[in-house]
This record gives structure tokens, sequence and C-alpha cells, in this order.
């Protein structure tokens, strides 16, 4: 059976590990495919920005690994923007994925009700999110329509809901890790405090000979053990075993990590996609947003003379007089 080594895809099994970049894989003998995502800089760069608690920004980062494995499988130029709505103390996270690999997000959170839940120790990802939907739209630009997946979430975790999406929406047997950790890095003048963030995602294939989920009676797509395909078991078995420190090794080569899982079945790894930080914020746009509210509106929002506005994604702020957007 042919190896992670020996296939044509492949390259870097034994070099410098990469940050930033999702790796598409695929695994022909169990019919599955996958990606993996690692990120470094970028979820340093994005989860820094804000003074989020560290539940938070766990959270936070675990949204980014799964939009960024979503959103790297469009095939055009568009957009995919993951949204959490609940009422539970993290009321709110938003990552947008703008291909080819611009990510940006933000949560948005009771700093009470975390802080108490954090203090009695039962601050996860489960009771941070509570309970209200995850809706997951793709936007292709303007002139195509959107589409959108909305999926609950009941004290579920992200990797949870993504899989429920998958089967109830795209009738796609998946499995989804996501891991988050905060990370030190020796550089000029000491050790300099940032995030590391990584996913796996597996999924079935459907036209290699898999099946696809039946529309169960009672509204489930979870077919019975009987029904499930022998190689679906064996991958998100093997899948099952990695490690959340494997994710996250900044010395551990995302093909090494798929050669663990994977050689005895022969994965092909395929060239990766880079991922940035990249927000759309800018002093243009929001003059431009500004300027479409009546000069009465716009007097209620000056403080201190000026009229300032602060980017939710990145948090850049941007102060206007008020004189200035009068004029055409």
């Amino acid at each position: 059976m042919t190896s992670l080594e020996q296939s044509p895809g492949l390259w870097n099994l034994d070099g410098p590990a990469r940050d930033d970049i999702v790796l598409p894989f695929q695994v022909e003998a169990l019919g599955a495919r996958g990606r993996l995502v690692r990120l470094g800089d970028v979820a340093t760069d994005i989860l820094s920005r804000h003074d989020y608690p560290p539940p938070v920004t766990r959270l936070l980062g675990e949204a980014l690994a799964l939009t960024a494995m979503l959103g790297a499988a469009l095939k055009f130029e568009g957009k995919l923007i993951l949204q959490t709505k609940t009422d539970g103390p993290v009321d709110m996270l938003v990552v947008d994925f703008e291909a080819p690999g611009g990510l940006r997000g933000y949560a948005h959170f009771d700093e009470a009700r975390v802080a108490e839940m954090s203090g009695h120790g039962v601050a996860s990802p489960e009771t941070l999110l509570g309970h209200g939907h995850l809706a997951m739209t793709i936007d292709p630009g303007p002139d195509m329509d959107r589409y959108q997946g909305v999926v609950p979430l009941e004290g579920t975790s992200l990797s949870e809901a993504a899989h429920t999406y998958f089967r109830q929406s795209e009738q796609i047997p998946t499995e989804v890790r996501l891991a988050v950790a905060p990370h030190y890095v020796q550089r000029e003048g000491g050790q300099h405090a940032g995030w590391r963030v990584g996913g796996l995602i597996v999924q079935h294939l459907p036209e290699d000979g898999g099946i696809r989920m039946p529309d169960l009676p009672d509204g489930r797509n979870d077919a019975p053990d009987e029904m499930e395909d022998d190689r679906w078991t064996r991958a998100r078995v093997l899948m099952r075993t990695v490690e959340d420190h494997e994710l996250l090794d900044p010395t551990l080569s995302p093909e090494r990590l798929l050669y663990r899982l994977y050689h005895e079945d022969g994965v092909r790894a395929f060239p990766p996609r880079e991922l940035s930080r990249q927000c759309r914020c800018s002093r243009e746009r929001i003059e431009t947003m500004l300027r479409q509210f009546s000069a009465d509106d716009r007097d209620y929002m000056v403080e201190d003379g000026k009229i300032k506005v602060t980017c939710e994604f990145c948090n850049a702020s941007y102060a206007f007089d008020p004189a200035e957007l009068d004029g055409e």
C-alpha cells in the first residue's frame, strides 16, 4: 500500500514544521478525506488583540480552527462565516474566512459570568456556549446567493456541533478535533506570550463506495452501527488517537502527524493553504458607513468632540471630526 513518503502530493515529511496553514489530505484506502490546521503567529495576532479571559480565548481559538478547515474547502473566491448566538456567558462568536486564506474573529461575552464560572472551575466550551444555535454561511460573492446551515447548540462543543451540521445538512459522516493552548517563545527581549491552535477534520467519502446517512424517521441522521462502513470505522478510530499536544507541537510537521495516523493505509497530502490575519476595516470604509447616517444621528455619536469607532474584530480605533463628515 502506498505510504505517505511515496505519495506524489507529499513533501516536508521530516522538514521544519510550518504554522499558519491548512493541509488537505486523503486516505483513499479508507474512503476518507480531511484537513489539518496549524496556527501560530496568526492565532496569536487575532486572539491577543482583545483582553479576553483565557477560557474565552480558547473558545475563540477553537472557532478559528474550525472555520479555517471548513473555509479552505471553498472552490471559489468567497467567504465562510461561522457565528454562534446563545444564552451562554459567551453569547456570540463570529469568525470570517475569506479566500484564499484570510481569517478574523471576535467574541462577545459577559465578563462577570465568565469570571464566576472560571472561579468554580466549570468554564468548559460547552458551558460557555450554553444553548442557542451555530450558523455557517457561505457567501460566494455579489452575483450569487448565500447559503446558510444552522444547527442547535444545546450544551455542546463546537466540534460536536460540526458533527451535527455535516450529518444533517450534508449527510457526510465527520469527525473533528480542536485544540488550543498558550505558548511562550523566546525572542529578543525575553519570553513572549502567544497562542497555538490546531485542528483536524476527517470525513467519509460517499462517492468512494461509502454510504450516505439516511433520513431516519425521528429526524436523526445517525445511522445504526451495523450500517457503518468498516473503512470509515477505522478512519475515525485512528483519528481519535491524536493527542492535543500533537496538534499543537511546533516541532512536529503536519505531514509527520498524518504519517503517524494513517501510514499503514496510505495517506496523500496535498499543497497547503497559507493563512493570514485579514481584517476588512479601514478608515475609508468606516467613513463611508458614517456618511450614510443623517447629521442628527451623527450628533448623537459625538464624544469629546469626536466620533469614535472601534473595529470589533481587530480592535483598531478610528476618530472622525464631525465637520469632516458633514461635507461631501
